[in-house]
């Protein structure tokens, strides 16, 4: 979940202010499927020499994100509906089980109140019609989630594959039908952890999770061949 560790940019090595920079943008889609990226242009666009441009696209590469192309920088790599398939498949297995720990270990009152204000900002961006304050809360939700685990690795997990899927959540948010029924598993999911019931918490989030895969990967494949 490192994604959402805010540090002081000045503080920062120059490869690692040009690694988030770059990152950022893939996962917002600024920097879209199939962008090609020089390291001149790269370097020249984030205010820095090639030198941490090029060790940032290396970390990239590395994380799956982009493609280095020799002589030609990077090239940001698309998300097909099987690479979708295949992570969700992840989530789907990994984020009830947090749930389910979530329920066991019992949270203090600070935990249970972050995932119930979590749902409570999707439900006012929904009546407001912000489909992105929504997938915002969306997410808070999630990683709080798998954070009260309790399971580290598993979160670190889970975190790394939800930054993929985000991008396709993102560029996709406007083809979905309004996610009503999401805010409604959530919600069942808290009541299931405050009550501590770890089957059933674990139920109820892997039915949302694989309800959840079915839309969007369903959504990629009617869409016939666009590459987010």
């Amino acid at each position: 979940m490192d994604r959402l560790v805010i540090e002081p940019a000045e503080r920062l090595p120059a490869a690692e202010r040009a690694y988030r920079e770059l990152r950022r943008r893939i996962l917002d889609n600024s920097l879209v499927a199939g962008t090609n990226l020089l390291e001149e242009e790269a370097a020249l666009m984030l205010g820095l020499s090639r030198t941490p441009a090029r060790e940032a696209m290396v970390r990239l590469a590395e994380e799956g994100l982009v493609e280095l192309r020799p002589r030609h920088g990077m090239r940001v790599k698309p998300i097909s509906a099987e690479d979708m398939r295949e992570i969700y498949e992840v989530l789907a297995a990994l984020e009830p089980k947090a749930a389910g720990l979530a329920a066991k270990r019992g949270l203090s009152a600070e935990d249970l109140s972050a995932l119930e204000n979590a749902v409570a900002a999707m439900d006012a961006a929904l009546e407001r019609g912000d489909l992105v304050a929504w997938a915002e809360a969306d997410e808070r939700f999630h990683m709080d989630l798998v954070r009260a685990s309790g399971n580290r690795r598993l979160a670190a997990t889970v975190g790394s594959f939800w930054d993929q899927a985000h991008r396709v959540r993102m560029a996709t948010l406007r083809l979905r039908p309004l996610p009503t029924t999401s805010n409604a598993d959530h919600r069942a999911v808290v009541a299931a952890i405050r009550a501590g019931k770890a089957k059933e918490a674990e139920a109820i989030h892997r039915h949302h999770r694989e309800g959840a895969a079915e839309m969007l990967v369903g959504l990629l494949e009617r869409l016939g061949g666009v590459r987010i």
